[in-house]
Formats: structure tokens, C-alpha cells, sequence
């Protein structure tokens, strides 16, 4: 699952990152699924389309910005009305997440994610952030553990990448997944 922002353009080196790392997936063998719009979740579905692979859109209705980018399997696109059972789609289904600078959305999705994985409530896999510097700049994880919010341990939640290539690195390990 590729989370991440709308906003980013093809000419963007997020969208470029996150394109070449849905082909990588889907050349694993994984199926591409994202929020179903432009930006971010385009660049995924269309890589796996480059990989000649099927993805998955789930699309949110929203008064703008949304609607779902012409690389899903179109079969495979679907509507939802509530931001909750959207997410609950998503992760259930994930076998990675990847979140990608993004705004409320994204936000919204990455603490979901991580709650659910902090109090187990899913079973562990891969979260990454990719952009170590944006991350780090929007979310201060070490101010939460100094001030005894969340344990030093629930850093390890997470891992931040900076290429397509090092977030495959941790997925492949993570399944022991040639590389």
C-alpha cells in the first residue's frame, strides 16, 4: 500500500521514486494498491501498469482533487464514502506500507497505521517513510519519546528510505524475499 500526496506532478522525484518503486512491487509479485487519485498514488498505480501488472484504486469521494488516475485496473477501482472503512481496506489487506510526504491524508493514514501496529491490533509489517528529511522535519518521534508519549521501541515501527531501491531492500528482508 503507497500512501502519499495528491500534489505531486510526473516531474516531481517523489512521483518518480514512487512510480519505479510500483513497478519494482509488481515485478515482485505484489499488487500495487493506493488511494486511487493523482499525485503519489497515480505514480504507484503506474508503475505497476508499467510492469505490466494489475493495481488496485481505493478512491475516497472528496469535493476536489480526487478521482481516480487512469493506471487503475479497472476492475480493481473502487469508491468509498468514509475515510474510515477506506482504511481499514487498506490495511487489511497491506503487506507493506509506504508513505510518501504527503498532507492531512497521509497524516491521517500514517498514525492509523502506526497505532494499529504499536497496540498490535495488525500483524507487523514493513512501514516506510520515504524522505527521511520531511519526516523528521513534520514529526518529531524523539520529542514523543522524551516526553514519555510513545517507547523508545516503537521507533523501530518504522524506517525511513530514500530510494525505491532501499524500500524494496526492506520489504524483500522483511518476507526473506531474494533481492
Amino acid at each position: 500500500t503507497v500512501f502519499g500526496s495528491a500534489r505531486f506532478t510526473e516531474s516531481h522525484p517523489y512521483y518518480k521514486f514512487a512510480r519505479k518503486l510500483g513497478a519494482e512491487l509488481a515485478h515482485a509479485g505484489f499488487t500495487v494498491m493506493t488511494g486511487g487519485g493523482p499525485g503519489i498514488m497515480e505514480a504507484a498505480n503506474r508503475g505497476a501498469q508499467d510492469a505490466k501488472a494489475k493495481s488496485i484504486g481505493l478512491n475516497i469521494v472528496l469535493p476536489h482533487e480526487q478521482s481516480p488516475n487512469p493506471y487503475i485496473s479497472p476492475e480493481l477501482c473502487f469508491q468509498f464514502h468514509y475515510f474510515a472503512i477506506r482504511k481499514m481496506h487498506f490495511l487489511i489487506r497491506a503487506r507493506a506500507l509506504v508513505c510518501f510526504p504527503g498532507g492531512y491524508g497521509t497524516l491521517d493514514e500514517l498514525f492509523e497505521a502506526l497505532t494499529l501496529l504499536q497496540t498490535k491490533k495488525i500483524k507487523p509489517i514493513p512501514l516506510l517513510l520515504f524522505g527521511k528529511k520531511y519526516w523528521s522535519k513534520l514529526i518529531n518521534f524523539k520529542f514523543l519519546v522524551s516526553e514519555g508519549m510513545v517507547d523508545a521501541k516503537d521507533l523501530k515501527l518504522f524506517h525511513y528510505v530514500e530510494s525505491a531501491e532501499q524500500a524494496w531492500k526492506i520489504i524483500a528482508t522483511f518476507y526473506k524475499l531474494p533481492q
